[in-house]
């Protein structure tokens, strides 16, 4: 059964403020949360997407910037349309692209002291990138009508980590 735990810490920064239209001389508010998203199987796509909203209106923060962010080389998060077909396409790409078979150093035993043999998964987490970064505008993520916010495991199952970090005022 796939779980979700959050932690949250938020912090203002004494003293510091913004120096644009939107809100001059507000304090900024730096919130962060931890979520935790257990995976089912080796290579699979998650759409954070509803969670993250939820916590960045829970922050009130108004205008800002969040950063998503996986704790994980691993793990890679991006920003894409969620679709099947396309997150099929997705899968067949970074499979093509970066092939688990191949003769990758990191799972070679003369070069690397990994036992897990999970190079191509290191591989096509560079391919995606661990982090996005989005607006905050009125209490709400900005994005595109077909973007979602998603975790791609590429070597699980796992408990898997995202840092959110919302900055703004």
């Amino acid at each position: 059964m796939n779980s979700m735990r959050t932690t949250t810490e938020s912090v203002k920064l004494a003293g510091s403020s913004s120096v644009g239209p939107c809100h001059p001389a507000l304090p900024l508010t730096v919130v962060g949360h931890v979520l935790n998203y257990t995976t089912r199987q080796k290579f699979e796509f998650v759409n954070l997407t509803e969670l993250v909203e939820e916590r960045v209106g829970e922050t009130g923060i108004l205008d800002g910037v969040a950063l998503v962010h996986s704790l994980h080389s691993t793990a890679a998060i991006f920003v894409n349309e969620w679709q099947d077909a396309l997150l099929d396409d997705f899968r067949s790409l970074l499979e093509q692209a970066v092939r688990a078979d191949a003769p990758w150093r990191h799972n070679d035993p003369r070069y690397s002291d990994c036992a897990r043999g999970n190079a191509a998964s290191h591989l096509r987490a560079l391919l995606l990138g661990q982090s996005v970064v989005l607006a905050v505008r009125g209490g709400r993520l900005v994005r595109g009508t077909w973007q979602s916010i998603i975790l791609a495991e590429l070597d699980g199952p796992r408990t898997r980590s995202v840092s959110l970090q919302v900055f703004g005022a």
